[in-house]
């Protein structure tokens, strides 16, 4: 097992946000998170990567304790990768992905042409080598989001914390995104990422984790876990899961697949 939570809960002075929550991630696994807002997705992320004083349980990470690693030697194993943002300056991409190095690097230390050819590498592997030399504020949400994935890849961390990464992303730049995680699977990365669309759980994942209020309430295989009654407990809207081929499914909201304008 790659990182495991142990019964951890977490919460502030007034408000707790995380009840008892226990997960496994193996290697190579793409794991899905779903929850409604303010389920405790973000915050269980957060503790996974030991940003967090937990109120119980623990995380572990290669079967180490995560409190007892040192943040610089954990980032070369685990990235966070989080929503795409606006930069306030202007960096180049080939600048953000080169800072992945920075935790291989002492403080005063120049990046080498080691690192350069690392964060080529990278982006070469994700297809927007091309845009090395672009300022990172005048790209695309999806070239934003792959700019960031391939600052990970330069970190050396093989697994992936994802806060909503298709967040904000159009159709297109959606589907390039789960194209890439894809593909980056098969080379033994593992990810595990917060999302608010079922259907991208159902096509990439391999498993599904469902939060509510804290707990987890489902976790397993999507096509076991994806289901009109789980979502109904998750969101409180009536979906339906249908199957287009063998292995294939997409939800339907049952009431908008139904109204009148649905047959026009």
């Amino acid at each position: 097992m790659l990182l495991v939570a142990e019964n951890i809960s977490f919460g502030f002075p007034d408000k707790p946000v995380l009840r008892d929550v226990s997960l496994t991630v193996h290697r190579g696994e793409i794991i899905s998170l779903l929850g409604p807002n303010g389920s405790g997705k973000t915050t269980l992320l957060k503790s996974l990567l030991g940003l967090y004083r937990l109120d119980k349980g623990r995380v572990l990470f290669e079967g180490r304790a995560i409190s007892s690693l040192r943040q610089k030697t954990l980032a070369q194993s685990i990235a966070y990768v989080p929503q795409i943002h606006r930069a306030s300056f202007a960096y180049s991409v080939i600048d953000v992905v080169l800072m992945g190095r920075i935790p291989h690097k002492t403080f005063f230390s120049r990046f080498s042409a080691e690192d350069l050819d690392i964060a080529h590498a990278a982006l070469d592997k994700l297809s927007i080598l091309h845009l090395r030399d672009r300022p990172y504020t005048q790209i695309s949400g999806g070239e934003r989001q792959l700019t960031l994935i391939a600052r990970a890849m330069t970190q050396g961390a093989h697994t992936f914390i994802m806060d909503e990464p298709a967040n904000g992303l159009d159709y297109g730049n959606q589907i390039k995104l789960l194209e890439g995680l894809i593909d980056l699977c098969e080379e033994g990365y593992t990810f595990l990422k917060s999302t608010h669309f079922p259907d991208h759980a159902l096509w990439v994942a391999d498993r599904v984790i469902m939060l509510k209020d804290g707990s987890i309430i489902a976790d397993g295989r999507p096509d076991n876990v994806i289901t009109s009654e789980s979502l109904f407990a998750l969101y409180g809207r009536e979906v339906d899961v249908h199957s287009l081929r063998e292995s294939f499914k997409v939800c339907i909201p049952r009431k908008i697949g139904t109204c009148r304008c649905a047959h026009t």
